[in-house]
Parts: C-alpha cells; sequence; structure tokens
C-alpha cells in the first residue's frame, strides 16, 4: 500500500476549513457550557431545595445520556414538537453546549466547594450577602482552581463535536468524510485528519498549561 501524499496536499486546504468550522463550535459550545455550568454549579450548593433538585436533575440527565442521543433529539425530535425545522448549526451548538453545560457545573461545583468555608464566613461578616459573596469571593478563588478540568472539557468537546457530522453539518470530520467518497483515499485522509486533531489538542493544552502556570504566579 503507497501513501498518497499528493491527496493530502490537495485535501488539506478543505480539512483546514473543516477544523475552522470544529473550533468555531467547540468555542460557543463551550462558552454556552461556561455559562450555564457556572449558574447550575452555583444552584447545586445553594440553599434552596427546589433549585438544587432541578440543578442535579439536569447535570444528572445530560451527564447521563450519550451527546450523540442529544443531537439526535435538538435536530430530529425538537422539529417534530415545535412543528418548525432547525438548522443544522443552531442543533449542533444548542446539543453541545447544554451537554457540556452538564459537567462544567460538576467542575464548578467542586471548586467551590475546595474553598474554605471561612471564606464564606468572612463574606458575611463583612455585611455581603450569600450571592455577593460567592460573586466577589468564593467564585474567583475557585476559578482559578478549575483551570485545568475547564481545558479538559473543551479538549473534550473539540473531539466529541465530531458527532454533529451525523447531521450533515461540515465540521472536519464529515469533511474528511465527504473527501473519501470522492477520492476513496481513507487512509490518507483519516491519518490527515487525526493530525489535525492531534495540533489542535494539543496547542489548547500547552495554552491551559501556560494560564495555570499565570494563576500560580499571581496567587
Amino acid at each position: 500500500m503507497t501513501f498518497d501524499m499528493n491527496l493530502v496536499i490537495n485535501s488539506f486546504p478543505l480539512l483546514l476549513i473543516g477544523a475552522g468550522v470544529t473550533i468555531q463550535i467547540t468555542v460557543l459550545s463551550t462558552a454556552i457550557g461556561f455559562v450555564i455550568g457556572l449558574i447550575v454549579g452555583v444552584a447545586r450548593i445553594s440553599n434552596l431545595r427546589l433549585l438544587r433538585m432541578l440543578a442535579e436533575v439536569y447535570v444528572e440527565f445530560f451527564r447521563g445520556t450519550p451527546l450523540l442521543v442529544q443531537i439526535f433529539l435538538f435536530y430530529f425530535a425538537l422539529p417534530v414538537i415545535t412543528g418548525q425545522r432547525i438548522d443544522p448549526f443552531i442543533a449542533a451548538i444548542s446539543a453541545c453546549g447544554i451537554n457540556s453545560g452538564a459537567y462544567v457545573a460538576e467542575i464548578f461545583r467542586a471548586g467551590i466547594q475546595s474553598i474554605d468555608d471561612g471564606q464564606m464566613e468572612a463574606g458575611r461578616s463583612l455585611g455581603m450577602t450569600w450571592l455577593q459573596t460567592m460573586r466577589y469571593i468564593i467564585v474567583p478563588q475557585a476559578f482559578k482552581r478549575v483551570i485545568p478540568p475547564l481545558g479538559n472539557e473543551f479538549i473534550a468537546m473539540l473531539k466529541d463535536s465530531s458527532l454533529v457530522s451525523v447531521i450533515g453539518f461540515e465540521e472536519l470530520t464529515r469533511r474528511g468524510q465527504l473527501i473519501i467518497a470522492k477520492t476513496y483515499g481513507s487512509f490518507e485522509i483519516w491519518m490527515s485528519v487525526a493530525v489535525i486533531y492531534l495540533v489542535m489538542t494539543l496547542t489548547i493544552s500547552r495554552f491551559v498549561a501556560y494560564l495555570e502556570r499565570r494563576c500560580r504566579v499571581h496567587d
């Protein structure tokens, strides 16, 4: 078996376009997940029982069911309920973002609970409300501790975003499939796709490590 380097070179621009779409999906999804996760993570340790229960149901459902099934629910099942077709991009971002939010919520919950209880007591003794103490004292400290797991979640979402190819969205994996359908160069294209994913994940890992070092310096 020979490795067709010309096929790789000719296909590389199209694969890079797909990689750009993959990064776009990942950034938007994790941004949505970050906002949802922070809110739900705080709700998970709230004094309000109903709020804790709702947050727990959300986390357990989206962590306990496959992302692929959630993508199908958004793209195929939701239009049956609403009567309107959902754009593949919106379905992809929504499913991935809400799924990410469940994992980020647990990351923030663990980070917040790792902060000494005396910090909350100190904030309350200064006249701050529970929310003010969380916002100005607890969460900023917890954020420094959760940078590594948040980085891992970003990398996981980068790889899991390949699942949106099942609804025809042309990110990196789907681009590879389309090129293979035309050229039959399975080995060359899948190796190229794997290398591109590897470069992206290694770059993100190095960036997260840099942020972690910076946070240690400023502690």
